[in-house]
C-alpha cells in the first residue's frame, strides 16, 4: 500500500501504531528522533507517502522538523502529540500539518486520519508519473508543465 514514517522518541508508541498501520497493509519507516526523521525523508524521497510526527522529541522537535519538510515537500503530515493545547495545534497546522492529533488518541481515528491523509495525495511527484509527449513533460503530482528548458 503505502509507506509512512513515524518519528516519536517513544519507542512504545512508534511500536504500537507501527503494528497498526502494519495490519492495515503499510510499509513503516521508524525514527527516534527529529534529525533522524530528516534524514529519512531526505533519502527516501519521493519513495514515502506520508509522515507522522511527535512534537516532543529531542534534538530537532517535530514543529521543525514539519517547518523543512514544507520547504521542500507536499508529503501529508500527521502530528501525533500529548501537546494538546489550542497553541500548540495552531502552530503544528501553520507550520503545515494537514492534521493533528493527540494523545491518548482512538485507534480508529488514527487510521481514519492516515486513510483520509493517503486519499488526498499531495505526496512528492514520483519521476515514473510523469507524462512526456515530444519534448513536453507534465507531473501531475506538483502540476508543473515544461517544454524543453521553459517551465509553468
Amino acid at each position: 500500500m503505502s509507506t509512512i514514517l513515524i518519528a516519536d522518541d517513544e519507542a512504545r508508541i512508534r511500536r504500537l501504531v507501527s503494528d497498526f498501520l502494519k495490519r492495515d497493509g503499510h510499509t513503516i519507516v521508524e525514527a527516534a528522533d527529529g534529525k533522524e526523521a530528516l534524514n529519512i525523508l531526505e533519502n527516501r524521497r519521493p519513495g514515502l507517502d506520508m509522515a507522522i510526527l511527535d512534537v516532543m522529541m529531542p534534538g530537532m522537535d517535530g514543529f521543525a522538523v514539519l517547518r523543512e519538510i514544507r520547504r521542500t515537500s507536499h508529503v501529508p503530515v500527521l502530528m501525533l502529540t500529548a501537546r494538546d493545547q489550542v497553541g500548540d495545534r495552531v502552530e503544528g497546522l501553520d507550520c503545515g500539518a494537514d492534521y493533528y492529533l493527540t494523545k491518548p488518541f482512538e485507534t480508529e481515528e488514527l487510521l481514519a486520519c492516515i486513510r483520509s491523509l493517503l486519499r488526498r495525495g499531495g505526496g512528492d511527484a514520483r519521476t515514473d508519473d510523469a507524462i512526456t509527449f515530444g519534448d513536453l513533460r507534465l507531473e501531475p503530482g506538483t502540476f508543473q508543465l515544461s517544454c524543453g528548458e521553459r517551465e509553468k
